[in-house]
């Protein structure tokens, strides 16, 4: 199930079983507020009930493959016209979001 309705009201349902923090704001100072005030929030739950708090991630990772594999995977980003980067992070999206 990825969404639901109730009195004419519809929500679109994206589960995940990590943290999450929800904000709102009808302009980009309020929601830039509400972000500021719901990690906040998180942070300080976080500490009362001694849970760490999720890792905020970089966007960087570190991938060790063989090298026929890197040397497939060059050769599959230069076919398609795209950066090695870009066609693993292409590749991996796709991957994540395909279920």
């Amino acid at each position: 199930m990825n969404s639901m309705t109730y009195k004419g009201y519809f929500a679109k349902i994206n589960f995940d079983e990590r943290d999450s923090i929800t904000f709102e704001g009808e302009t980009v100072a309020q929601l830039t507020e509400d972000f500021h005030n719901a990690i906040d929030h998180y942070l300080a739950d976080c500490k009362n009930e001694n849970h760490l708090p999720a890792k905020p991630y970089s966007g960087k990772l570190t991938l060790r493959v063989s090298p026929g594999i890197h040397a497939e995977i060059a050769a599959a980003a230069a076919h398609a016209g795209k950066s090695l980067n870009k066609w693993v992070a292409d590749t991996l999206d796709q991957a994540v979001h395909s279920h």
